[in-house]
């Protein structure tokens, strides 16, 4: 079997691209490919998802709302019982008191009693209502919170759905938006991948080298193009016993095949087999030759 050495170059800027934007759960071209197909089925299924926590909510929320009546209901009702107990109570310290004394200094101070019982009879009698319903103020307010979140969800379902499912659905847009910027790439490593394969069955006496990049200082002159050339890539490069092969693999649309602000295959294959000449023709030149790697493939 065919030797091959580095991942193709188009994995290499999808897997960059990605990372910068933050986003490392995608490991294939395949799984994109997926993701893209599968995310108006991914969206809805988010949408289905929140609608039912909400309608779970809205039904966990009734029931809370009923305990905490039922809270606020018994803890009023203890309440109440316990001042009528207190009232009660003092009427009958009051009725305890004889209706004559023995001398001046008994009726004073059974006079100041009795006033301070009326008194305080009066002051509960006055509190009476106010007094029960602060009973429970602990549940009163959690009462209100619950019962004003309730009546949302019944009267704006579909809000509170899309509030409930906002991140998520951000989340997901901002992945199909970053991987539609590279979708170039994501076509151009299909077609690279199909070459690695098909380069692969050959035998080991066949060397494949994918992303090959090469860089040139002094740079050298390439008088057919009337330039200077610092660096060259070549999407495969196949080193066989009949000889050296630059392969470009390209997977363009038609309106590509139509812009004249993109360079030619033909072009680019002529470039970079100028500059592997020299390479190879030319023991003395000074070249760096950079083979990245990365677990993408």
């Amino acid at each position: 079997m065919c030797i091959v050495y580095n991942s193709i170059g188009s994995l290499r800027e999808i897997k960059s691209h990605l990372n910068r934007n933050g986003i490392n759960d995608f490991h294939s071209v395949k799984e994109l490919l997926n993701f893209q197909k599968s995310y108006s089925v991914t969206r809805q299924h988010i949408l289905s998802n929140h609608s039912n926590l909400i309608e779970q909510e809205k039904s966990t929320l009734r029931e809370e709302i009923a305990n905490l009546n039922d809270h606020i209901r018994v803890k009023r009702s203890e309440c109440e019982q316990l001042l009528q107990l207190e009232l009660n109570e003092l009427e009958q310290q009051l009725e305890k008191f004889p209706s004559t004394q023995p001398n001046i200094f008994k009726k004073f101070t059974s006079y100041l009693a009795k006033r301070r019982i009326r008194k305080k009879i009066k002051e509960n009698k006055r509190y009476f209502d106010f007094r029960i319903d602060q009973a429970g103020q602990e549940f009163t307010e959690l009462l209100a919170k619950c019962t004003n979140r309730y009546q949302y969800i019944i009267s704006h379902f579909e809000k509170a759905v899309d509030q409930s499912s906002l991140s998520q659905l951000q989340d997901l847009d901002r992945k199909k938006r970053v991987i539609e910027e590279v979708n170039s790439s994501i076509y151009g490593a299909i077609g690279e991948q199909k070459v690695v394969r098909e380069l692969q069955n050959l035998s080991d006496d066949y060397i494949l080298i994918n992303d090959f990049t090469c860089s040139f200082q002094p740079p050298i002159y390439y008088r057919q193009g009337n330039e200077h050339i610092k660096t060259i890539q070549i999407d495969h490069l196949l080193i066989s016993p009949a000889g050296v092969f630059l392969i470009e693999t390209k997977n363009w649309s038609e309106k590509s095949l139509n812009s004249v602000n993109l360079r030619s295959p033909i072009e680019q294959i002529k470039r970079a087999s100028f500059a592997l000449f020299k390479i190879l023709s030319a023991g003395g030149l000074s070249s760096t030759l950079v083979l990245n790697e990365h677990h993408w493939g």
